[in-house]
């Protein structure tokens, strides 16, 4: 592939950085400021960029796909696709890879943690005892058991399936909605996700980004959800409105919820900082060394593929 020029949208994972730079004539667009210098970079290094890699947070968009006039392939280290255009790839025939699989445990996982924090408070606990408080002030108040709690899950794919296995295991009935049914005879299908909400304890979005599912999670759906309820969300920010979000929660609506994304990452509602019932993480769902090598394997076995001429492994468009 050392004929392969890349550019690399930002820096994302050390191992698969170092990769592209040895394998490939690698470009890192960040090393070029926003505005004239980088549309200079661009201009001069057209000719050469056939790859573009970039991430759930950096795509391929209209503009930087008709600024590489010799691009063939954007490969994205994520699942999540919703930041390329993907209209345009195909017209202009540009291939799309993803990194489906290798990280569906790993966000399966934080799904359920994120679940069991919330309704027991692991990290206001700890914080407790960190600030000496046990001693201070006695036992923590109680919390809410996670088992038998029911579950509804926005997306029953992959990773949607994984995180029902998981919460099975914890005697939790485990319900579902998406664009059709299903022949899964130990779930239940719900037509709407208001129904969805209506009938879970904990509600879980999974589901891929799109049109259709942008802001899927809106007032009405956590008004169903009620005040008992815990919203998880491992999917993408923009899944829930998040100004209502924040609203059911300060106003009680909800019961709490546990985020690992955010509308406008890494920008995340100050209000939500002081409340107890909501547990943030900085969208870590595949977050573990061992995933990251493999989704960065993937990546790489896909640029190999194009450039091969074989079949590509994980492709998109």
């Amino acid at each position: 592939m050392e004929s392969l020029g890349v550019l690399l949208l930002h820096p994302m994972n050390a191992y698969l950085e170092q990769e592209l730079d040895r394998r490939c004539r690698l470009h890192r667009l960040w090393e070029s400021p926003a505005g004239p210098s980088r549309d200079e970079f661009l201009r001069a290094n057209a000719g050469s960029i056939r790859a573009v890699v970039g991430n759930a947070q950096y795509g391929a968009d209209a503009a930087l796909i008709d600024a590489l006039p010799a691009l063939e392939i954007v490969a994205s280290f994520s699942v999540g696709i919703d930041r390329v255009d993907l209209a345009k790839c195909r017209d202009r025939g540009i291939r799309v890879t993803n990194t489906p699989d290798v990280l569906t445990d790993d966000v399966a996982d934080l799904a359920v943690g994120l679940a069991i924090a919330v309704l027991r408070r692991i990290p206001q606990a700890d914080r407790y005892v960190r600030a000496g408080l046990w001693k201070a002030k006695g036992d923590y108040t109680l919390t809410t058991r996670f088992s038998g709690k029911r579950v509804g899950i926005i997306g029953l794919g992959r990773i949607g399936l994984a995180i029902a296995k998981r919460v099975e295991a914890f005697d939790c009935p485990v319900n579902y909605y998406q664009r059709s049914k299903k022949d899964y005879p130990n779930y239940t299908y719900y037509p709407s996700v208001v129904e969805l909400a209506a009938n879970s304890d904990i509600l879980v979005v999974a589901c891929p980004l799109n049109a259709q599912t942008r802001h899927i999670v809106n007032r009405e759906v956590m008004e169903a959800l009620g005040p008992k309820g815990v919203l998880i969300n491992i999917g993408r920010g923009p899944h829930v409105d998040e100004p209502e979000l924040v609203a059911a929660l300060l106003e009680g609506r909800i019961g709490g919820a546990g985020l690992d994304v955010f509308e406008d990452e890494p920008n995340v509602p100050e209000a939500l900082f002081a409340l107890d019932n909501v547990v943030l993480v900085p969208h870590v769902g595949s977050g573990t060394n061992e995933t990251r090598k493999e989704m960065a394997d993937l990546v790489l076995g896909n640029l190999e593929a194009h450039v091969l001429n074989k079949p590509l492994l994980t492709p998109v468009v």
